[in-house]
């Protein structure tokens, strides 16, 4: 299977499926040097864990990481850092029945269309499971980020027709409430909707936001490798996300030009810098110092108990109603999902901006003079 792999300088593998035995991910050109444990990943993986609240699945996993190479005496040596989380609480033959029919909203139909074969437990490698690896190997990213005074805030922007009033916003409350809204009143709302819709046998989609802050000015590359696009990509590569915006987005289409520009003026320090940031921090795909900020729609999770049209594999028809054990809705934890994989591209820009100018290649050599 081609597609596991994204990077250019610091280069993401995840393996393994839902039903497997485990899942992980191998981490590549990742620097030297830099100080990193189990216990430095695991508060990420335990955001991201199933079984955490009454909206999300029953599902049961630890989700507990290990590092099998890379790391020496606690620190990076350079060198591929492969890492490890098993699965523990697979309900296989919940998905006996599904062998041999599609559901609606999956990728089994076309999995099928492109190998001829399918692992239907679950979904194999199109499960929201895979997740879980990318986060392990975005925290590693994300912690080094943070040393460079790069910090992200990540959170759920709206679920349904629930969405946040920024008069409210509180960001203390991300992390605490289950839906991941940093205002307690939609919060409430969300969850009541969430609720309303499993008593339903549906399940609600929603929107997720992200504010990346300390990012210099100059980072991405223009044309084909632009970091909006690169940004895009890595969101866009999640499960069930079906729209990414940057800035003001989709807005952007319904604004004038001199609505949308952001005026730039030089502040009492003599740094250049803009009023507004319709932009969401990126101007010709490179970044341009202010916060990136971009948005994360989510389609509502397909499992649901509901009856729903389909066929088997020959073409018969057939009404399925999902069993097993699935979120009513993905937006909460999906949230900590954007965030590493905003971190893995981002550091990637970075290392990759390293050789942008003869004078820094000149200057790490020791031939500036």
């Amino acid at each position: 299977m081609a597609g596991s792999t994204t990077g250019t300088i610091l280069k993401l593998t995840t393996w393994g499926e839902s039903h497997g035995p485990a899942i992980g991910a191998v981490l590549d050109g990742f620097p030297a040097g830099f100080d990193l444990s189990e216990e430095r990943i695991q508060p990420y993986l335990d955001r991201r864990k199933p079984g955490q609240s009454a909206i999300t699945t029953a599902r049961k996993e630890s989700d507990t990481v290990e590092i099998l190479s890379g790391v020496f005496e606690g620190k990076t040596t350079g060198t591929p850092i492969s890492l490890l989380i098993r699965n523990s609480d697979q309900h296989s033959q919940d998905y006996a029945e599904l062998a041999d029919c599609y559901r609606p909203g999956h990728a089994d139909y076309t999995y099928d269309k492109k190998y001829g074969i399918r692992d239907y437990r679950g979904g194999g490698r199109s499960s929201a499971r895979e997740t879980a690896a990318r986060v392990a190997a975005g925290a590693i990213a994300e912690e080094f980020l943070k040393s460079l005074g790069i910090s992200f805030l990540f959170y759920t922007a709206a679920i349904g027709n629930v969405v946040i009033d920024s008069s409210r916003f509180d960001a203390s409350l991300i992390g605490k409430n289950p839906t991941n809204m940093p205002d307690e009143k939609a919060n409430e709302e969300a969850v009541a909707l969430i609720e309303q819709v499993r008593a339903q046998k549906d399940s609600v989609g929603g929107m997720v936001k992200g504010v990346i802050s300390g990012v210099p000015a100059g980072i991405g590359d223009p044309v084909f490798h632009r970091l909006d696009a690169a940004l895009a990509s890595a969101m866009m590569g999640i499960n069930a996300c079906k729209e990414v915006g940057i800035g003001d987005g989709l807005f952007a289409a319904y604004s004038t030009g001199s609505e949308n520009n952001d005026a730039f003026y030089t502040d009492e320090d003599g740094v250049i810098r803009k009023r507004t940031n319709h932009a969401g921090g990126i101007l010709g795909g490179i970044s341009d110092g202010s916060d990136i900020v971009l948005s994360c729609a989510f389609k509502p999770t397909p499992s649901i108990a509901q009856a729903q049209e389909t066929v088997y594999k020959n073409g018969v028809p057939k009404a399925l109603s999902i069993h097993g054990r699935h979120d009513p809705v993905i937006v909460p934890r999906a949230v900590i999902v954007c965030e590493t994989m905003s971190a893995l591209t981002i550091l990637d820009a970075m290392l990759v901006n390293m050789s942008a100018k003869a004078d820094s290649v000149r200057a790490f050599y020791g031939k500036d003079k």
